[in-house]
């Protein structure tokens, strides 16, 4: 199956730091495309991440901005590289959507991971029979195809935890571990998922307890990937209507949000004696 090329994080990204080194050395759209013989609607959609620059395009546009800083530089063309390339995600976009598939090139690219997850077990911590029945729960009139789609998908982003990187934090709320999802004997395996991943060294899982009441995100679960530079810290919404991601300013607030949630969670230890106790009471 071949993947559909479409906006994504990557080119929009890249456009993005391209159009605000533009505007910084004082040039035009029509002269940016003048210089690489482009008009200025070209320029825009490079721009607006709706076809990405290409490497030797990013380098010439580096040179008529009087980027000279090598990293800067490096990191933007190695940017520009990875938007056209196909990773082994890009092979899913017509099947889970460009922000998910956005989502498994930060999974592969981040240092660390942090979540917090007030409804269901992240995606990169559940089992097959965990996930099978949320997502028949979510998207009850997709075919047995279509799942088998989403679930071969989320197994291959799982096989991420296997190296030291990225490390990942996670902090479920007590509620996550209390709802039986797919059955009591499926909930069981997955929390019983949950205390074996918990043993790898790079991998933390603690629990908010739902004694510790009003908390720092009553609007519910979100992501953040610290990247390596030159790449900012990326935070990921995923809702109802649809992925949000966001950087910089609302980055930095809702790791804010994840320090605090930290602080009213339980600690390590205490979290997997919660975890092992719900699931004896499971039977």
């Amino acid at each position: 199956m071949s993947a559909k090329r479409g906006v994504t994080l990557r080119s929009q990204w890249l456009g993005k730091q391209l159009r605000e080194l533009r505007e910084a050395a004082g040039l035009t759209l029509k002269e940016a495309g003048d210089f690489l013989q482009r008009d200025a609607s070209t320029i825009s959609r490079l721009e607006a991440g709706i076809y990405p620059a290409r490497p030797g395009d990013v380098e010439a546009l580096l040179g008529l901005y009087g980027i000279s800083h090598e990293r800067q530089r490096d990191g933007l063309v190695r940017l520009s590289r990875e938007a056209w390339q196909n990773g082994w995600w890009d092979a899913y976009a017509g099947d889970v959507g460009h922000g998910i598939v956005d989502n498994a090139w930060l999974e592969s690219r981040a240092k660390q991971i942090r979540s917090f997850d007030a409804l269901v077990i992240p995606g990169l911590l559940q089992t097959r029979d965990y996930m099978d029945a949320v997502m028949r729960a979510a998207d009850w009139r997709s075919s047995e195809e279509q799942i088998a789609r989403w679930i071969e998908f989320r197994l291959i982003r799982q096989q991420v935890l296997a190296a030291s990187v990225p490390g990942l934090v996670v902090v479920l709320d007590e509620a996550v571990l209390r709802r039986t999802v797919g059955g009591r004997e499926v909930m069981r395996a997955q929390l019983g998922r949950l205390t074996e991943t918990a043993k790898q060294s790079h991998v933390e899982i603690r629990v908010l307890p739902q004694a510790s009441g009003a908390h720092a995100s009553p609007d519910g679960a979100f992501k953040i990937y610290e990247l390596p530079e030159p790449y900012p810290a990326i935070a990921y919404v995923s809702s109802p209507a649809g992925v949000i991601y966001v950087e910089a300013e609302e980055a930095e607030r809702l790791m804010l949000k994840f320090d605090a949630i930290c602080r009213d969670s339980l600690g390590s230890e205490e979290s997997l004696d919660l975890i092992v106790a719900v699931a004896e009471e499971l039977g």
